[in-house]
Parts: C-alpha cells; sequence; structure tokens
C-alpha cells in the first residue's frame, strides 16, 4: 500500500464542530474526500444541512446535519447519541466552533469574556469529554482541536484578551488529555491556524480592515487559505499519524517565529 493509500480515511466515522462555514467546512471537506462518513454539527442547522448536502452530493459517503450548542451538556450527548445511531462508531472529533471579540481589555465585559471562555475552552472540554468517553469504549480515536496562534503570540493591532486566553487553555487542556488517554489509544492533537481568509473575516467590517497590516507582519506577506489546513486535519484523522499526540500544529506562515 502506497503513502496515499495508508492516508485514506475509508470506514472512518467523524464530526465537524462549527462544520457549517468556515475552517470548519473546509476540513469537513478534506475528511468526506478522503473516504469518512462526516457529521456536520453547527447550532445554525439550516447552514449545517446546506453545508451537509454539499459535501454529500460531490463524495460517496455520509454526511449528516446536527444541530448542537456545545456549551450544553445535554445537546453535547444528544449529538453523541445521533451519531452512534447513524454511524455506530466515532473515531474522529474535530472540534473546531469557537467565537471570538475584538475588545480593548479596559472595556471587556464579565458576560463577553465568560461567553467567549464557555464556547472556546468550557465547550470543547463538553465535547472532547463526550468523544473520549465513546472511544474509550471503542478502544481508541482521534481528537483534533482548533486552537490558534493566539495561544502562542499577542496578536497586533486587534485586542483579543479573552480569545488569546481560551485558545491558551485549549492547548493545555488538549495536552493533559493526550497523557491521561494515551494508554487507551486516544490521540489528541490541536492546530494552531494563523490569520485565514475566511468569508467571515474577509467580510467583517471590523477585521477586513486590518489585513493589510496583518500581511505587513506574516512573514509570507499573506493570509492564510483554509484549504492549506486540510492536509495536517487529514493526518492527524488517520492511522498514519498513531505516533503523533498531544502535540500543535502550527500553520501561520510563520508568524509566530518572529
Amino acid at each position: 500500500m502506497g503513502i496515499i493509500e495508508k492516508m485514506r480515511l475509508d470506514g472512518k466515522k467523524a464530526f465537524v464542530t462549527g462544520g457549517a462555514r468556515g475552517i470548519g467546512k473546509c476540513i469537513a471537506i478534506a475528511l468526506a474526500e478522503a473516504g469518512a462518513d462526516v457529521a456536520i454539527v453547527d447550532i445554525d442547522i439550516a447552514e449545517a444541512e446546506k453545508t451537509a448536502k454539499e459535501i454529500a452530493d460531490a463524495n460517496n459517503v455520509k454526511v449528516i446535519a446536527i444541530k448542537a450548542d456545545i456549551t450544553n451538556p445535554n445537546e453535547i450527548n444528544d449529538m453523541i447519541n445521533t451519531i452512534l445511531k447513524q454511524f455506530g462508531r466515532l473515531d474522529v472529533a474535530f472540534c473546531n466552533a469557537g467565537i471570538g471579540f475584538n475588545v480593548p481589555v479596559e472595556d471587556d465585559t464579565l458576560e463577553d469574556w465568560s461567553r467567549v471562555i464557555n464556547v472556546n475552552l468550557n465547550g470543547t472540554f463538553l465535547t472532547a469529554q463526550a468523544a473520549g468517553k465513546v472511544m474509550i469504549k471503542q478502544g481508541g480515536g482521534s481528537i483534533i482541536i482548533t486552537a490558534s496562534m493566539s495561544a502562542h503570540i499577542t496578536n497586533i493591532p486587534q485586542k483579543e484578551c479573552s480569545y488569546a486566553a481560551s485558545k491558551a487553555g485549549v492547548i493545555a487542556m488538549a495536552r493533559n488529555m493526550a497523557i491521561e488517554w494515551a494508554d487507551k489509544n486516544i490521540r489528541v492533537n490541536t492546530i494552531s491556524p494563523g490569520y485565514m481568509a475566511t468569508e467571515m473575516t474577509l467580510n467583517d467590517p471590523n477585521l477586513a480592515p486590518l489585513i493589510e497590516k496583518w500581511e505587513e507582519l506574516i512573514p509570507m506577506h499573506r493570509m492564510g487559505k483554509p484549504e492549506e489546513l486540510q492536509a495536517i486535519a487529514v493526518y492527524l484523522a488517520g492511522d498514519m499519524s498513531s505516533y503523533t499526540t498531544g502535540a500543535d500544529f502550527r500553520i501561520d506562515g510563520g508568524y509566530t517565529c518572529i
């Protein structure tokens, strides 16, 4: 079997939170193209169903859409039960859903701070924990979490203290999960994207004006494409990464090197 065949995900069952659009959608497409059945999990069920149909029409795999608020334990449990009912097992959990506010520290409210931490850190914990419980019973699996280069450096000129704190927490959490579950054949890794040219970023009136400054600071002098995260996601989802756990992969055009 050649290297390309070894990268295939045929027979794998996966979910992607925040999978309706942006990075999540791009990763879901990659997993499906590699042969995995995929659950598109998102709070926006209409967009999730649209994405699921788009992916299913283009690939010979099963794709379903599930509505879930990752901060709600009951909805996470319902999500897992639906996936097990539809797919029979869970091999890959891609915990991607997240939010962020660009607010100066002195203006950040406890409500907004708590909302970011609740979604990005607490919600990711609940999702990964639920997936891990299934994988323990099955005898293994791969959990992949979207972190951020913001966990490693301080971004400028935008101000995003709560977002950076949540993503740093995600990486620490993932490393601990990786060690605790290593002997259970469950791998836990994070991906830390840099500035990605998603539709949301490009069309956000608060972020679009910052792009010129970002590209000036990025050593490659351009934003990344969401598609440039697909290869590492497929690698981590499959058996080729069987000795990789507790790692964080920075895909940032060299930004965190400076």
